[in-house]
């Protein structure tokens, strides 16, 4: 009988005869699946932007491509808009080994001091010059800081150039920062620059600005294009300024200590694919830049160009605190500016 209930698909009635070569035989099936699924490993690879993002396009084109490359092997899971916590909480879970992978930005800072050089107001002139600053500064003298703190950087993507959006007043100078409530990113150097130029600036995750800037908590924000839109900022923001106050590049990160237990050919292969995947990182940001300027002007923000030089002038005294306060900045500020020339 029990042949028979096994022939017609009866398994549920074959489980309970354990005795039974059915049951046995659905045992073995049951456990060559198992093991078949347990060669495959899956990483879980975290940012906090939204659908739309440059965050979120860049995640999974890299986890297209490495899923295809590793297929059956590795399988990389991309989690967006903060689903596995905020930037500070994918730091401490890359740490801890419970998230494999994420694309961190200014928060960087807030673990390694160093990192705060991207901070410096109107440091990278352009992608040309981030890539000699990445090549002959960032790889040589900042990489090797974080894997200090158990974090390994495999690529430098983008954030992108940053603007200032409030409901006060548009911004032109820095006085008309005075009194501006203004959420900033947890990374202590964009509180201090915001500060000097005379902001009350407070840092938030980014999950939680909408509702501060719908409610009034928040007067204002600063964040590249594909933040604001991808956030949808154009609804609870009027003035957009295009200050450009800050490059912020992403980082490809990882856990040093779970990522050096994944196989060598494996570690190659995340390795050499996020710096493949720069290339689309760049081109992406470029395009979406004019599209997404255009997008926020139809959506109803008032956009006005501000003052740089006075922007500038007004940062002087962030590069001094920068360079005395953090070891061995001043040769590193030094040697990005001369980059640039």
């Amino acid at each position: 009988m029990q042949r028979s209930k096994c022939s017609t698909g009866r398994i549920a009635a074959a489980l309970r005869v354990f005795a039974g070569g059915c049951a046995t035989a659905v045992a073995v099936a049951l456990g060559a699946s198992g093991s078949a699924a347990a060669q495959q490993i899956e990483l879980k690879l975290g940012h906090v932007g939204e659908p739309g993002s440059i965050f979120q396009k860049s995640s999974e084109e890299y986890a297209k491509r490495v899923n295809a490359k590793l297929a059956g092997k590795v399988k990389v899971v991309v989690y967006g808009s903060s689903q596995l916590g905020g930037d500070k909480e994918l730091i401490q879970k890359l740490k801890l080994g419970t998230v494999d992978m994420a694309v961190p930005s200014t928060v960087m800072t807030s673990e390694v001091d160093l990192f705060g050089l991207f901070e410096l107001p109107y440091m990278v002139k352009d992608r040309a010059h981030m890539a000699k600053i990445e090549k002959e500064v960032f790889w040589p003298s900042l990489a090797p800081e974080a894997e200090k703190k158990g974090l390994k950087v495999l690529a430098v993507w983008e954030n992108g150039y940053r603007h200032i959006t409030n409901n006060k007043r548009p911004i032109r100078v820095p006085d008309d920062l005075k009194g501006i409530k203004l959420r900033v990113p947890e990374g202590k150097w964009r509180v201090k620059m915001f500060q000097e130029y005379g902001a009350n600036p407070s840092p938030m995750k980014f999950s939680e600005l909408f509702t501060a800037l719908q409610t009034g908590v928040m007067d204002g924000e600063e964040n590249p294009f594909t933040q604001i839109y991808s956030a949808k900022l154009q609804e609870v923001q009027k003035y957009l300024s295009l200050s450009g106050h800050v490059y912020t590049p992403a980082y490809v990160v990882v856990g040093s200590k779970k990522y050096g237990a994944l196989p060598a050919d494996v570690r190659k292969v995340l390795e050499d694919t996020a710096r493949e995947t720069q290339a689309f990182v760049y081109a992406t940001a470029t395009r979406d830049e004019g599209e997404l300027l255009g997008k926020l002007k139809q959506a109803g923000m008032q956009v006005n160009e501000v003052d740089k030089d006075a922007f500038i002038a007004a940062s002087k005294k962030i590069y001094e605190d920068f360079g005395k306060e953090v070891a061995g900045a001043k040769p590193l500020i030094d040697k990005a500016v001369a980059l640039g020339k």
